[in-house]
């Protein structure tokens, strides 16, 4: 199972930028989906999740500007970020609690991340 997130650059303060992550491999279900990311020198946080069934919470940092989606037939998670600020700048991480089954494994839930996308905020 594999994460890919894309979307990342450099954009500037006030503008807008759509992340995406879609998700790949021995699938059978993916329950709750988000973003995280880690600015330099910081934990990483949360920023957004999404249930399977449309349950939604944001960090407080984020409020109103962000939005977070997801397509579950093509097992995607989007975050659109509009007012971008340079506070905003991070690396970005989409995440997922994925189902999978296999004869030698049976049944596993496992959270998965993907690579990280850089988000740069000029001011």
């Amino acid at each position: 199972v594999q994460l890919q997130a894309s979307g990342g650059g450099l954009v500037q303060a006030g503008g807008s930028l759509r992340l995406s992550c879609v998700a790949s491999g021995n699938i059978f279900s993916i329950n709750d989906m988000g973003w995280h990311r880690q600015a330099p020198g910081k934990q990483r946080v949360l920023v957004a999740s999404i249930t399977k069934g449309g349950t939604i919470s944001y960090a407080d940092s984020v409020k109103g500007r962000f939005t977070i989606s997801r397509d579950n037939a093509k097992k995607s998670v989007y975050l659109q970020m509009n007012s971008v600020s340079p506070e905003d700048t991070a690396v970005y991480y989409c995440n997922a609690d994925i189902i999978t089954f296999s004869r030698t494994s049976g049944w596993q839930t496992s959270a998965y991340w993907g690579q990280g996308t850089q988000v740069t905020v000029s001011s």
